[in-house]
């Protein structure tokens, strides 16, 4: 790797707006949107955990989703909460690489975890006899190995692309976290290579996934049309349709950041869309399972009934 120039120690993080007057309402509802996502990821990782009958390859990459997001909602929410109350949001260079790093890992580990949800849905609808061998518990360990591999692979391809960089003397961040794209804008060197390494990481990172998607829906859309019952059509689109949201949720958001020329799409929209799946998606994702899913809303009765009656 180049080296870089050490005369740049730390960045500074520009936050959401400049606007001193939406600050304090702006903190309040992220802090909000943040104690929800922490609470509802946290409730469905312990409803899990204490009941059995949800002890399935389903809920295993739930479990898993649960945790990811948790855990990239707080590598990024806190440190843009500062930027509300505090005159600089002041991050050291290690800091801000490590936080690329673990939104990297945390960002693709979805995508592909996500994926693996997909899978598990076209073997319980598409072949539901063979479900119990396909789906197997050495399975789904391979699957959910497959996701932080290729999480940690990412992760570590752009962060080393970033850290390959000359910083110069400008060291202000136009975003509220240490991102891909702001951080490429700061270089004081050439950028194509690396913003065709980030557009292949990138497309690799989100275009795996969603071709896995679109083949797994396919296939389960092909097979809900061959049931004649009116019931069970309905009953195989509900099993589906909670991580359908999810997909088009989190994919929708990251593409329309990443996979855009900066040219055509400005830095400043992109933080919109940045907030979208760092902040928003976490908190929804939880809702989403919980509202729309009968066995989760058992198990937090059951759940509920056992800590009454104790």
């Amino acid at each position: 790797m180049a080296a870089r120039n050490y005369s740049v120690t730390e960045f500074i993080l520009a936050g959401l707006t400049d606007q001193p007057g939406l600050w304090i309402p702006l903190f309040s509802l992220f802090l909000g949107f943040y104690l929800i996502t922490v609470l509802g990821n946290l409730s469905l990782i312990i409803l899990i955990v204490l009941n059995s009958h949800l002890h399935t390859p389903m809920y295993f990459f739930l479990f898993n989703l649960s945790i990811i997001d948790l855990s990239y909602s707080t590598t990024i929410t806190p440190k843009m909460l500062l930027s509300f109350i505090s005159k600089k949001n002041i991050i050291f260079y290690a800091g801000c690489m490590a936080q690329l790093f673990f939104f990297c890992f945390f960002v693709i580990s979805e995508s592909f975890i996500l994926s693996a949800m997909a899978y598990d849905r076209y073997v319980a609808i598409c072949i539901p006899l063979m479900y119990t061998v396909t789906m197997s518990p050495e399975v789904c360990l391979y699957l959910l190995l497959g996701v932080y591999t290729m999480g940690f692979s990412g992760a570590m391809a752009h962060t080393g692309n970033i850290m390959s960089l000359t910083f110069c003397s400008d060291n202000l961040v136009n975003h509220f976290m240490c991102d891909i794209l702001p951080l490429l804008e700061l270089s004081c060197n050439s950028t194509d290579a690396n913003e065709l390494v980030v557009f292949v990481v990138v497309a690799i990172g989100i275009g795996i996934p969603i071709v896995t998607i679109f083949i797994s829906y396919a296939l389960i859309v092909s097979s809900i049309l061959h049931i004649h019952s009116t019931e069970g059509r309905s009953k195989a689109f509900s099993t589906c349709m909670s991580h359908v949201i999810v997909v088009s949720l989190f994919f929708g958001s990251g593409a329309f950041m990443y996979l855009k020329p900066p040219s055509i799409f400005p830095l400043d929209q992109g933080k919109v869309s940045s907030l979208f799946y760092t902040i928003v998606v976490p908190m929804l994702n939880p809702l989403i399972y919980s509202l729309r899913n009968k066995d989760v809303k058992i198990a937090l009765k059951k759940t509920l009934g056992r800590k009454i009656l104790s």
